[in-house]
């Protein structure tokens, strides 16, 4: 069954619908990747208020799309642009979850076409993305997606140790059409 998902700019309105899919995504994603107990203690309340200063901050250089049906918020993308470059990119694809069942589904691709786009208007050329190395899904999403593996280093998250995969993509071009390749399933 197709699903009507709309795709649009995220207000501050949205904070919340933004962070219990973070902290939804999270729990599902990386439980035996990051200790039970740090998913157990995520709050919505916490990361919603992260997001309200983010989807309020001034001037804003960040980019953050949300994907929602009738029922509400279901996936978001954001991307910021870097103060310095890393690994010659200027631009950071810092975020992207959606909730499980519309994984798979060609949201993720649209929401990352559209944070691309929106970030080229404040002059990227090239993106970065993290992501916790042992999150096999999100790594074959970006390599499908066109992303150069970079580097992979260990990191602490608050307190746990893991090792991160840097994905980069040099062509905000060929990552756009790549985004566009795959016909969604959604309306």
């Amino acid at each position: 069954m197709l699903r009507a998902i709309r795709l649009r700019p995220a207000a501050p309105g949205d904070a919340a619908g933004i962070a219990r899919v973070r902290v939804d995504a999270w729990r599902a994603t990386y439980r035996g990747i990051v200790p039970d107990a740090y998913l157990a203690a995520m709050r919505v309340e916490d990361s919603e208020a992260l997001w309200q200063r983010v989807l309020t901050a001034a001037p804003n250089r960040t980019s953050t799309f949300v994907a929602e049906d009738g029922a509400g918020i279901v996936g978001f993308a954001s991307a910021l642009m870097l103060r310095e470059p890393r690994f010659g990119l200027d631009a950071e694809l810092s975020a992207l979850y959606l909730q499980a069942d519309c994984q798979r589904t060609g949201i993720g691709r649209q929401l990352v076409g559209g944070v691309v786009l929106a970030q080229r208007s404040h002059g990227a050329t090239g993106f970065l993305t993290w992501v916790i190395a042992q999150n096999r899904g999100a790594r074959t999403f970006y390599e499908k997606i066109g992303a150069e593996l970079l580097v992979l280093q260990p990191f602490e998250w608050d307190g746990v140790d893991l090792v991160e995969a840097g994905y980069g993509w040099r062509d905000p071009d060929a990552l756009l059409a790549a985004c566009a390749a795959v016909k969604s399933t959604t309306q």
